[in-house]
């Protein structure tokens, strides 16, 4: 049985659409490629060609693994999403008690992760510390710079 991966529909229809543009732009670029690089003669000892077919097979692994990503992913009903505790897709506001910084993170699929964005993903220290947890609750969590203890201030959607 292969594994689940949950996304939010947003974060399937990213997939297809760059799934979509490997398929029509990207391949036939490549075949131009392979076309040109074959009329320039012997192909035995023409870098060009060979260059083109490592990029061939690259990209078709590439779309090989979007196709098989979205194949096991299903979407998370958002509309059920409890905020009691921390789950995934929850907005969580929380207070680093060494240094009373306070940041908010949203628990996303590993696929739709972006820091910049405040997205971390599930699989994360930080999100795996808040998972089940409630406000109010002070967790001490495992990061590279050692253990810190975190206070949840909110939960939201």
């Amino acid at each position: 049985m292969s594994e689940v991966l949950y996304v939010t529909e947003e974060g399937l229809q990213k997939l297809k659409d760059e799934l979509e543009n490997l398929r029509t732009v990207e391949r036939p670029n490549i075949a131009g490629m392979i076309a040109d690089a074959r009329d320039k003669g012997d192909l035995t000892e023409n870098a060009e060609y060979s260059a083109a077919k490592e990029e061939q097979a690259m990209l078709e692994m590439k779309i090989a693994r979007l196709e098989d990503v979205i194949a096991k992913s299903r979407i998370i009903d958002e509309s059920k999403i409890d905020t009691s505790t921390v789950r995934i897709l929850n907005k969580v506001k929380i207070k680093n008690k060494k240094n009373n910084n306070v940041m908010e993170y949203q628990l996303v699929p590993e696929s739709e992760a972006n820091f910049k964005e405040g997205k971390i993903a599930i699989s994360s220290p930080i999100a795996q510390g808040l998972m089940g947890k409630k406000v109010g609750e002070i967790v001490q969590i495992q990061v590279p710079a050692g253990i810190i203890p975190f206070e949840i201030i909110a939960i939201s959607l």
